[in-house]
């Protein structure tokens, strides 16, 4: 029998702790931009998502319903490509958890700004079957409000935080670029590729038996 990938946490402890501000470090891509954590870069052999269904009783097709699922599988989908992840239907199965919503106003020393979407992590140790072990806990929000290119795009970022890329590049062409420029970037690029083979190459204590 195939050992479960996404068994449920059957209890979870937060752990104190979050990212660090970049090191000056050599690295494929754009490692040099991006944090860290005081227990290694926050990744994983293979990532277990949930993405939010369609309201219960939701009219199907509704086209916002579908647009936005639709965006973010084609983000799932593009990133499955790149590293191992399952899809799950259980949220307690899920490392990243992805949600249809509005991310609230953030502020800024210039005042209090709107985003398409954010990614939140939290650190914990989780007790899966019979095994405790160090994880990132990540909440993502998509807003629904977007046009369909900008949708996947937002999702493709977002994701690629939730995956350990925290920070962003300065190539318009990136994924996890500050500016897409004109048009939304909707493929993972060589640079995002590099990137993350570089992080899940690292040593770290995600993933590890504690």
């Amino acid at each position: 029998m195939v050992p479960d990938p996404c068994p449920p946490a059957q209890d979870v402890r937060v752990l104190n702790g979050g990212l660090q501000l970049p090191e000056s470090r050599n690295g494929l891509g754009y490692v040099d931009k991006l944090a860290t954590t005081s227990f290694g870069y926050p990744s994983l052999p293979h990532w277990c998502v949930w993405i939010e269904p369609n309201p219960k009783g939701s009219v199907a097709g509704h086209r916002w319903l579908k647009r936005w699922a639709n965006a973010v599988d084609a983000a799932f989908n593009s990133w499955s490509e790149v590293i191992p992840l399952t899809r799950v239907a259980e949220i307690e199965r899920a490392h990243v958890m992805v949600f249809r919503k509005r991310p609230p106003l953030r502020q800024l020393p210039s005042g209090w700004r709107a985003s398409n979407g954010r990614s939140l992590l939290t650190i914990i140790e989780a007790r899966r079957k019979k095994a405790t072990q160090l994880e990132p806990k990540v909440k993502v929000m998509v807003s629904p409000e977007l046009r369909a290119p900008v949708l996947q795009a937002t999702a493709l970022h977002e994701l690629g935080h939730a995956f350990g890329l925290w920070g962003h590049s300065d190539h318009a062409g990136d994924v996890m670029a500050v500016s897409q420029g004109a048009l939304p970037v909707l493929t993972v690029s060589k640079r995002d590729r590099l990137t993350l083979e570089w992080i899940r190459s690292q040593s770290t204590n995600f993933g590890q038996p504690r």
